[in-house]
């Protein structure tokens, strides 16, 4: 699996269409993370050196197809301009177009300067941009000459932004896509043995399908937070009061079975912290799986988990990381979460990747950004990739 990326030939003196994910959190007018933005920049500089004209587009949250000021894109320039103007000679400004198609943005792409940035208003706006809709994708595509791509954390969303305008101009892939799919590709395609995952977080329901693709294709999984606690009920074992995702067992069930005739080795947790309520915590215990009170709520993996798993992670050449071990917004609950963290840090020779909202900003929270091998933008984008399934806005992207 290969993108096609762009090149200084390709965009020379062109109009470009750039998708990139801004999606980031902001308060107050103020973006809190930028981490998306710096992301788009070897891109964005690359395209302003050939002398390209780039026209930058992205969604925010949900305004579900309205105009809603709360979630207006403008918010980004300022963050935008200071870095791209410490990073590129031939930038000279950014211009904010407070509509995503129609007459005014094809005036200020008609009137746009060398070294010009535009930036267009949230395509989430408009309906037809999640609907996908052929109108909006070719009235979206019509001012420019080429498509790149750069929104890896998109490409699973067949958007008129990600998908539908690639039925209407060249299209290629940016610099974050080429390295994100690469890193994805040799997890998928080339692990060095062993190879352990560690999958964590809350629904089984969105876990299941990749510990079913990873199935045959790891040596080892690696299961903690709520999703364990689903998987050990599916065995028969009582979790007490903790968060059971009920519709799911009969599915986890057939899981835990296929992965007993597989040649790979699902490890569960062999004990938890539990209390009585994560939020207000009246007392604290260790408690082995089969001993969880009737009451109890298992709140983290215990410290034999931590010890079992580290194990494990030492020992491997390839690592995937998805998911927290407990409650990791709030301590205790986030010892077995961080000795995840630590344990993959201290493994110098593997080929490390996280991928997973929750996972990136716990590894950033505590100083881990420099101890993996790729750290995926991508959340949904990342898991539907390891999970084999076909991400729309990527396959109109990749070399034939």
């Amino acid at each position: 699996m290969k993108p096609r990326v762009f090149t200084a030939d390709i965009v020379r003196s062109k109009r470009v269409l750039v998708r990139v994910d801004f999606n980031v959190p902001i308060d107050n007018g103020i973006v809190k993370d930028d981490t998306r933005i710096r992301e788009s920049l070897p891109t964005l500089v690359a395209l302003l050196s050939a002398k390209a004209y780039p026209t930058l587009v992205s969604h925010l949250g949900r305004p579900r197809g309205k105009f809603d000021p709360s979630y207006s894109i403008a918010p980004v320039v300022p963050i935008l301009q200071k870095l791209l103007k410490a990073n590129s000679p031939e930038f000279k400004r950014i211009k904010f177009v407070a509509h995503t198609v129609g007459d005014e943005v094809s005036k200020a792409v008609s009137n746009q300067e060398a070294g010009e940035v535009l930036l267009l208003e949230n395509t989430r706006f408009y309906p037809g941009e999640e609907a996908n809709d052929d109108d909006f994708a070719r009235r979206l595509a019509s001012p420019f000459e080429v498509f790149v791509n750069d929104a890896f954390a998109s490409l699973h969303r067949a958007h008129a932004s990600t998908e539908g305008v690639t039925h209407f101009l060249p299209s290629f892939a940016g610099f974050l896509v080429e390295k994100e799919v690469l890193a994805f590709s040799r997890l998928m395609n080339a692990p060095e043995r062993p190879y352990t995952v560690i999958i964590g977080g809350k629904k089984v329901s969105d876990k299941l399908p990749i510990l079913k693709n990873l199935m045959g294709k790891v040596d080892i999984a690696l299961v903690g937070g709520a999703i364990a606690n689903t998987l050990a009920r599916a065995t028969g074992v009582s979790m007490g009061a903790s968060f059971v995702e009920e519709d799911a067992l009969t599915d986890a069930r057939a899981t835990v079975d296929e992965f007993r005739r597989s040649t790979s080795t699902l490890v569960l947790p062999v004990d938890f912290t539990v209390t009585d309520d994560i939020k207000e915590v009246n007392f604290l215990a260790s408690r082995r799986l089969y001993e969880i009170g009737e009451m109890e709520v298992c709140a983290d993996i215990g410290e034999e988990s931590r010890a079992l798993f580290a194990q494990y992670i030492r020992q491997a050449s390839t690592i995937f990381w998805n998911g927290p071990m407990g409650a990791f917004e709030q301590a205790p609950f986030d010892e077995g979460t961080y000795a995840i963290a630590k344990a993959i840090a201290g493994n110098e020779n593997a080929f490390k990747v996280a991928g997973g909202g929750e996972t990136i900003e716990f590894i950033k929270s505590r100083g881990f950004n420099n101890n993996f091998s790729h750290i995926s933008t991508g959340g949904g984008a990342s898991l539907e990739l390891i999970s084999g399934i076909t991400l729309p806005g990527l396959l109109p992207l990749l070399e034939s």
